[in-house]
């Protein structure tokens, strides 16, 4: 009986030797101090894992069959895709840190609320961005879309990915007059009741539908550096709620339930059910006209006050097992080559976050070559009409008024 006490005791401080060990070789603390080559040549050869949302299949599609590609052939590394929401990245990330254990996951696609809870969490290794020459060759570092993740300092804990920004998707054939603010869109809605809807939040686009109205009807500025009260953020939307409020019983069936997400809303549109629904990727409906999901006559439009944009992003845990593999991706991935294929709405059709005031004649022109497709708006309309995000922690609060007021 003692004896096996002993080797207990000793299995549980292996253990925990093993754990820490696991983690020290995990921290990158000198991996930043390297060169480049030397990062380039510690991960050749090697597996890197992906982890991210799952949930569009062109995106998949984009990952598996030119970036893993890509990468296979650039630096014999070995992209592995793992798809998974991301709050369960990050209940994997937090209990790991409380382990203290090495992880599985070396890139994680991530922006908003959950960069905001993972960097005060310490779940990150960083700053990294100034270490890839990409990064410093063609991102404007300056630029508040890249210093800020939804009115976060970014501070270097994560690089941009790509650029989204919200745009309203409609029938031709069966909408006449696109409405140009929140008030031509209740005329529209009230004059046409149970064509239209919008998902209900937590949904990340139903979300962001309910703070374009916000910004329509209030303004954004005085968000910027709100506190994260919710008892002054209720009185300062109180307008968009009463808007909400109205514009509900014409709702597809009166507004007593809304969709659950943005996926069933699209196949309600398909289906003819609703005349508009929406998206955060402005060149999906493109794409979905493409493939014959949407119909011919679909098109999209964006209020002339401008719609809410933001950029998504790549991190890399601080438990990372692969820190140099991860760095090789990030890096890949601000590529022109990478950023037009990207932007491609026959792949994916994701904005680039290249600032064009550093690219040469040669690299504009593979970007103005692609064709974005029919329902599609320019660039260079987007960035006209585009107004930055609430910071991320006013978003949690908005939607439990939403749900408090309206559902």
């Amino acid at each position: 009986m003692k004896k096996l006490f002993v080797l207990l005791i000793v299995a549980i401080l292996t253990m925990n030797l093993f754990g820490c060990s696991q983690t020290t070789e995990a921290s990158g603390e000198d991996l930043l101090e390297e060169s480049w080559e030397s990062i380039l040549q510690e991960a050749e050869g090697t597996e890197v894992s992906f982890y991210g949302w799952g949930g569009s299949q062109r995106t998949n599609d984009w990952i598996d069959n030119f970036l893993a590609v890509r990468l296979k052939e650039e630096y014999n590394i070995t992209l592995n895709r793992v798809p998974m929401n991301i709050d369960e990245v990050l209940n994997k990330l937090l209990g790991e840190k409380q382990m203290n254990v090495m992880g599985t996951t070396d890139v994680v696609w991530i922006n908003g609320e959950n960069f905001y809870t993972a960097k005060t969490n310490d779940l990150l290794f960083g700053p990294f961005t100034h270490k890839l020459p990409n990064f410093n060759q063609y991102i404007d570092a300056d630029s508040v879309e890249v210093k800020y993740d939804f009115g976060f300092p970014v501070e270097g804990y994560e690089a941009p990915y790509g650029k989204a920004q919200f745009v309203m998707v409609y029938d031709e054939a069966r909408v006449e007059a696109i409405p140009q603010n929140h008030k031509e869109l209740m005329e529209l809605v009230k004059n046409n009741p149970g064509q239209f809807t919008y998902p209900a939040p937590p949904d990340f686009t139903g979300s962001a539908f309910i703070r374009n109205i916000i910004y329509d009807i209030v303004g954004y500025e005085q968000f910027v550096n709100m506190e994260a009260d919710k008892e002054a953020i209720a009185k300062e939307i109180q307008p968009a709620m009463d808007y909400l409020k109205e514009l509900k019983p014409y709702l597809w069936r009166r507004g007593e339930t809304y969709p659950a997400t943005i996926a069933q809303l699209h196949n309600m549109y398909a289906d003819k059910e609703v005349f508009m629904t929406m998206g955060y990727n402005p060149n999906e409906a493109a794409g979905k006209i493409a493939t014959g999901e949407f119909p011919e006559t679909t098109n999209t439009f964006v209020f002339e006050n401008g719609t809410i944009g933001n950029t998504h992003f790549l991190a890399i845990p601080e438990n990372a097992p692969n820190k140099a593999g991860a760095l090789a991706v990030i890096d890949f991935i601000l590529t022109v080559e990478a950023q037009a294929s990207k932007y491609d709405p026959n792949t994916w059709g994701d904005l680039p976050v290249l600032d064009n005031a550093r690219l040469n004649a040669e690299e504009r022109e593979v970007f103005s070559n692609i064709q974005i497709g029919k329902g599609a708006l320019p660039q260079d309309v987007l960035l006209e009409h585009r107004v930055p995000e609430m910071p991320a922690n006013l978003v949690p609060i908005i939607e439990e008024i939403w749900m408090e007021n309206i559902l």
